[in-house]
C-alpha cells in the first residue's frame, strides 16, 4: 500500500496551510523537505507574516518588495529575537547607516493599538553630534488614542530599527515594560521599555494619560553607563554592531533583558553616589586648606 505524505497535497493547499503558521514553525518547515522548503521560503508568505507581526510596515511597503531594501525572511530573523547585549561592540565609521527607518507598534493582548513609521536621516553633522532621540509621537502634536480601558502597565511595544542600505534590522524594545512611573508634575504614566547593548541603554518611553486614553509622547533615547545622553554617532555604532551580531530568543530572554536593565540602573546609581562622595571629600579638603590658610595668615599677623 502506497504511503501518503503531506507533500502529496496540491501546492496551493500546502501554501495556504503554511501561511497560517507562525514564524518559528514556518522556519522549521524549510528544514523538513525540499518541496516544503520551496513553498516555505516564498517571499509573499514571509511578507504577510511580517505585516501581521509589525503592522507599521504597511506604511512603507517598498521595504519588503522583492527588490526592496530588506528581505522579509531576514527581517523576521533579525527583529523577532532579542539582540545579544555582550556582542554589541561599536562598529567602525564606514559601516554606519546613512538612514534609519523605525517601525513602532504598540500592542495590548497581542492586538495592535498604535503603529508609526519614522524615517531618520543620519548623515548630517548635526545628527552625529547631537544627543540621539527619535520621536514616534511628539509631545507638541496631536495625541494618539489607544482607549481608556487599556492599563498602561499592560502595553507591549516593538521598536524595530531598519538599515535600508545594509538590509538589516534590530528590535531595541524589551517588548514588555521594565518600569512604570508617574510623572511628578502632569501625573501622566511613563511606561519604559529598554535593552542594554554594549554597556549603554536604549530606552523607549510611552507617555500616556489614563484619563483620556491617549499616548502623548513616544520616543527612543540612548544613555551611557554614567547616564549621559549618547550622541547620534555613538548610537549608530551600537545599532550597526547589534544588527550584525547574534540574537537570543525565548521567554527567558525577556526576563533576562529586564534583569540587565535593573543591573544597569543599580550600577548607574552606584556611580552617582560614588561621584557625590568624592565631590564632598574634595569640598572638605578645599575647606580645610582654606581654613588653614586663613588661620596661618591671622597667626602671622598677630605674631608679627
Amino acid at each position: 500500500m502506497a504511503t501518503t505524505t503531506v507533500e502529496d497535497l496540491p501546492a496551493d493547499v500546502l501554501a495556504c496551510a503554511l501561511r497560517r503558521l507562525d514564524g518559528r514553525s514556518l522556519a522549521a518547515a524549510t528544514c523538513a523537505t525540499q518541496g516544503l522548503r520551496a513553498l516555505a521560503t516564498d517571499p509573499d508568505t514571509w511578507r504577510a507574516l511580517c505585516l501581521a507581526r509589525w503592522p507599521s510596515l504597511a506604511a512603507r511597503p517598498d521595504l519588503l518588495l522583492p527588490a526592496g531594501a530588506v528581505s522579509p525572511q531576514r527581517l523576521f530573523a533579525d527583529a523577532l529575537p532579542f539582540p545579544c547585549a555582550d556582542a554589541a561592540a561599536a562598529a567602525p565609521l564606514d559601516q554606519l547607516p546613512g538612514e534609519l527607518v523605525s517601525a513602532v507598534d504598540v500592542y495590548h493582548g497581542g492586538v495592535p493599538l498604535l503603529s508609526r513609521v519614522v524615517e531618520t536621516s543620519t548623515s548630517s553633522s548635526w545628527f552625529l553630534t547631537s544627543p540621539f532621540c527619535v520621536d514616534a509621537v511628539e509631545c507638541n502634536k496631536t495625541p494618539a488614542p489607544i482607549g481608556r480601558a487599556v492599563p498602561p502597565a499592560e502595553l507591549e511595544l516593538s521598536w524595530v530599527v531598519l538599515d535600508p542600505r545594509a538590509g538589516r534590522a534590530v528590535n531595541v524594545s524589551s517588548r514588555r515594560p521594565v518600569a512604570v512611573d508617574r510623572h511628578w508634575y502632569t501625573g501622566e504614566t511613563l511606561v519604559r521599555y529598554a535593552v542594554v547593548l554594549g554597556g549603554c541603554k536604549f530606552e523607549a518611553t510611552v507617555t500616556c494619560s489614563e484619563e483620556t486614553g491617549h499616548v502623548r509622547e513616544l520616543s527612543l533615547t540612548v544613555e551611557d553607563a554614567d547616564g549621559a545622553a549618547m550622541t547620534g554617532e555613538g548610537s549608530l555604532r551600537l545599532l550597526a554592531a547589534a544588527m550584525a551580531g547574534p540574537r537570543k530568543g525565548g521567554e527567558k530572554e525577556a526576563a533576562a533583558t529586564k534583569g540587565r536593565y535593573e543591573e544597569f540602573v543599580r550600577s548607574k546609581r552606584g556611580r552617582k553616589e560614588s561621584k557625590a562622595r568624592k565631590e564632598v571629600l574634595v569640598d572638605l579638603c578645599c575647606s580645610a586648606v582654606s581654613a588653614i590658610a586663613v588661620l596661618s595668615f591671622v597667626a602671622a599677623f598677630l605674631l608679627r
